[in-house]
């Protein structure tokens, strides 16, 4: 299976929205204080990396993109240059885009702050049990990476590997998708991990990157591997699950079909 002929089809992308958010956190800046022309230039580095990777993108991404192409064009204007916009209050051309996220992210703390009070309700009995020998404590678990931080590591894999190489002599690509998931589920046996740049350490060429990568996102799809990081932004670390973990998923899975 060649690179052009892998469709890659996520179902964890959130939205648009959802990125924006993530590269205002990633740059620790006040959604306020958000500049046009720097995050522009972000959100289409990473709509490049998904075509790239030949990653299927819902319209809004694309429609968010030209978005954010208007409100650059129109910060470089004059204020005497600046379109006419009915019942405009602002001349700021932000400000729409700001109350969309300051909106959506008040919606998505409300949501994530629901979810966690559920978690806590689940855990919770009626009655007191019996007190049982309090177990070892076992490390805390890594949290888990989301999509952008896990492009983003890919594009600054990507960027080293160009910086280093040279691409004056050719070389065969050796290995198709298929390939690279055969060799990294014998690479990594059941609950072992490595650190993300490692999976690139043989990589020859560009192709060869891509290809691994696209392999990993496919083992992530089939609950074969995980990836966590400890802290926002932190170094990334592939996982793969234990049979164990892998049976419990596909079995809640399959129970999910039936309710």
């Amino acid at each position: 299976m060649e690179i052009n002929d892998y469709k890659v089809r996520l179902e964890i992308f959130e939205g648009p929205l959802d990125l924006l958010l993530y590269l205002i956190k990633k740059d620790e800046v006040d959604i306020h204080s958000v500049s046009i022309e720097h995050i522009t230039r972000q959100y289409l580095d990473y709509i490049n990396t998904f075509k790239l990777l030949n990653i299927d993108l819902a319209s809004e991404f694309i429609v968010m993109a030209a978005n954010l192409m208007y409100l650059k064009s129109r910060t470089l204007l004059p204020k005497v240059d600046q379109p006419p916009e009915e019942d405009a209050e602002e001349d700021d051309p932000r400000w729409e885009l700001i109350r969309q996220l300051i909106e959506y992210k008040k919606f998505k703390d409300a949501a994530g702050f629901l979810s966690l009070r559920e978690m806590e309700q689940e855990g919770r009995f009626a009655h007191q049990p019996d007190l049982a020998e309090k177990p070892a404590e076992e490390p805390a678990s890594l949290a888990e990476v989301s999509i952008f931080d896990l492009i983003r590591a890919f594009q600054n894999v990507l960027k080293r590997f160009e910086e280093s190489h040279d691409f004056g002599d050719i070389i065969d690509d050796r290995y198709t998708v298929s390939d690279k998931i055969e060799l990294l589920l014998r690479c990594l046996s059941p609950g072992e991990s490595l650190r993300f740049e490692d999976l690139f350490q043989s990589a020859t060429t560009k192709a060869e990157v891509i290809v691994t990568f696209l392999a990993l996102l496919e083992l992530m799809k089939l609950n074969q591997f995980v990836v966590r990081q400890s802290e926002l932004l932190g170094k990334i670390v592939i996982e793969r699950r234990s049979n164990q973990s892998v049976a419990a998923l596909e079995a809640a899975e399959l129970g999910s079909e039936f309710d």
